[in-house]
């Protein structure tokens, strides 16, 4: 018998309406990146994660966990930036600074509440990655990680402590993007520049603050470990230059990062305050500390 699928649907509209309700996760999820062995790592994370106790562990010590899972991790840059459409990139094999620590942060998140499924990380992260919370175009992604922090303190996710342990005015205006869009393959569309130049001028209004670097281990008691390191740049088109995770290592605080020194996951030998003394361009740090999710 001929089974004619288009008169099927406009002769009973209510199936269609059940179809495109059931469909709607896979387009709306259309937009994912993953290898397979980037998936297959990622799934494995979640099984064991699943196995565990860990819900009623601090989201820092949960950072710590999960971070030291990566250890090792090869650093690969620019795995976000793909050409077309701004998709969702899930990459586990190859890590930046960033997407190290959004993928911990997003697989914390999970722990907290119990949720273990490739679409809850999908969500997540989404929810993590761009402007409220949703991925639309390029210019939706948080490129600054200033306004990374902003954006994910109005979200409940994180809270900014830099002042209250000491931090002073950090002046920030980054304008890098905007100004050398030849750098950056999809800031041909000159609507993308001039979203970002909206973006840059927003972050400039705003008033953050940082813990100079050489006033770091006068402050190093108030970091603990598993605290968001975000460090800031003494040039004055760019906010952060680098972040990682605080971890305590013999009384000291270092950092577990994603290193394009070493070009891998570590935990830096020298402790933060020394790490920073070693860089001309780095002047200090944003502290940043995970609130737990609802749950």
């Amino acid at each position: 018998m001929h089974f004619d699928r288009h008169s099927f649907l406009l002769c009973n509209p209510m199936r269609l309406i059940v179809l495109i309700l059931f469909l709607f996760p896979l387009f709306s999820r259309a937009q994912t990146v993953c290898s397979a062995e980037s998936r297959e790592r990622l799934e494995s994370i979640l099984e064991e994660l699943s196995g565990e106790d860990l819900a009623q562990k601090s989201m820092n010590a949960l950072n710590i966990e999960i971070g030291l899972r990566f250890l090792e991790t090869a650093y690969v840059e620019k795995t976000l930036e793909l050409p077309g459409e701004e998709k969702l990139v899930i990459n586990l094999l190859g890590l930046d600074c960033t997407t190290f620590m959004e993928s911990v942060v997003t697989l914390s998140r999970l722990a907290k509440q119990n949720r273990f499924s490739f679409s809850d990380f999908e969500r997540e992260l989404e929810f993590l990655r761009y402007r409220e919370g949703t991925k639309n175009a390029y210019p939706s992604r948080l490129h600054y990680f200033s306004d990374w922090i902003y954006e994910n303190e109005q979200k409940g996710i994180l809270k900014d402590i830099t002042e209250e342990i000491g931090g002073s005015i950090y002046e920030n205006k980054p304008t890098f993007m905007s100004a050398n869009p030849k750098f950056y393959p999809q800031l041909t569309d000159p609507d993308f520049v001039g979203q970002l130049k909206i973006t840059e001028a927003a972050i400039s209004r705003r008033t953050y603050h940082y813990i100079p670097k050489d006033d770091l281990q006068q402050h190093e008691a108030k970091i603990q470990s598993g605290d968001l390191i975000a460090i800031t740049t003494s040039m004055t088109n760019l906010d952060i230059v680098h972040v990682g995770f605080a971890i305590e290592r013999q009384g000291r605080i270092h950092l577990l990062h994603a290193s394009s020194g070493s070009m891998k996951v570590e935990m830096s030998e020298k402790p933060l305050a020394d790490y920073l003394k070693g860089n001309k361009s780095q002047s200090g740090i944003m502290v940043c500390r995970l609130q737990h999710p609802p749950r």
